[in-house]
């Protein structure tokens, strides 16, 4: 990526809806070049689609939290199968360190959030866990 990339994807991530020509004004380049620049970005995965992030209104009501689980190391992609067959479960990483996975959960209600932590902890092949509530975000600048 070069610098015009970077800067198509700044655009973007401020605001996806811009139109072809508002960013191609922005950046002082032909609509024709930054439609090709964006077909590129998209074809090679730089771009992997276009989203909304959901506003504090939005996510008003809805407890997140994270869980750190220790694993058997055979047993992840059974765990990882189960994982992801949990609405409630909205990411998974792995990590390095004493942690195996870390898994992003949602949920509507702290009622929920410890039932799918119950179900999360009964997934064999897991050693232990550790939730952490998310209280409040003081920064957000995931693309």
């Amino acid at each position: 990526m070069d610098d015009l990339d970077r800067n198509i994807v700044a655009l973007l991530s401020q605001d996806a809806r811009t139109s072809i020509a508002v960013l191609a004004r922005r950046l002082k380049v032909a609509r024709s070049t930054l439609q090709a620049r964006l077909e590129r970005l998209e074809t090679s995965g730089a771009i992997a689609g276009y989203t909304l992030r959901l506003g504090d209104a939005a996510r008003l009501g809805r407890i997140r939290a994270t869980v750190l689980l220790v694993i058997e190391q055979r047993s992840q992609p059974a765990i990882l199968s189960r994982l992801k067959s949990m609405p409630q479960v909205e990411r998974i990483h792995t990590a390095s360190g004493r942690i195996d996975l870390l898994v992003q959960i949602v949920s509507g209600s702290t009622a929920e959030l410890d039932e799918t932590l119950d179900r999360i902890g009964a997934i064999d092949g897991i050693r232990s866990q550790e939730s952490l509530i998310h209280l409040t975000t003081k920064l957000d600048r995931a693309l």
